[in-house]
């Protein structure tokens, strides 16, 4: 769960089409997890990312992403981000695409429509179940797309900071 400061102006920049800096996927400035601020991890370019501890342990951000991606996002694009017959794969999307380009399609919606192709992905930008949780989302895809966890339910979890109650809380009007 991101907090509201981080998480409104992200949605504003998806919301008003703005260029966002250019973020390299798939690098350890974007993947490594170097910072822990108000509940979750960032990578060095600022990047909401995963940890995985040695034995296997998430952290809760992840966690709450397979839980919210699987109650909102896997009836479309499948199981673990696996993709499915009706829509793409989301975890190779979570790495190679640039974050704030990911909120904009979630915010957005996008539609692609050509003599090969008819895809639409609805707008989840007023969806708080979405919203609220789609920097989880983001990262437990981002760990998916590069196998830090596997298939299934992950086996541990870490617990759910204080900071995370509260700005999900904030997010969701309680």
């Amino acid at each position: 769960m991101t907090t509201i400061p981080h998480l409104l102006p992200l949605a504003a920049v998806a919301a008003l089409g703005l260029a966002a800096p250019a973020m390299a996927q798939n690098t350890p400035d974007n993947i490594d997890a170097v910072t822990f601020e108000d509940g979750r991890w960032y990578a060095e370019n600022g990047a909401p990312t995963y940890k995985v501890e040695e034995d296997g342990t998430i952290d809760w951000a992840s966690y709450s992403g397979f839980r919210r991606y699987h109650s909102e996002c896997h009836v479309c694009h499948g199981p673990e981000g696996e993709g499915s017959s009706y829509a793409p794969a989301l975890k190779a999307s979570a790495v190679a695409m640039d974050y704030y380009d990911f909120i904009g399609v979630v915010a957005e919606g996008r539609q692609k429509v050509d003599a090969s192709h008819t895809s639409v992905m609805p707008s989840f930008g007023t969806n708080a179940n979405v919203m609220c949780y789609i920097d989880d989302i983001y990262t437990y895809l981002k760990a998916r797309g590069t196998d830090a966890i596997p298939r299934g339910r992950p086996a541990k979890r870490a617990e759910k900071p204080d900071e995370t109650r509260a700005a999900e809380a904030a997010c969701l009007g309680q």
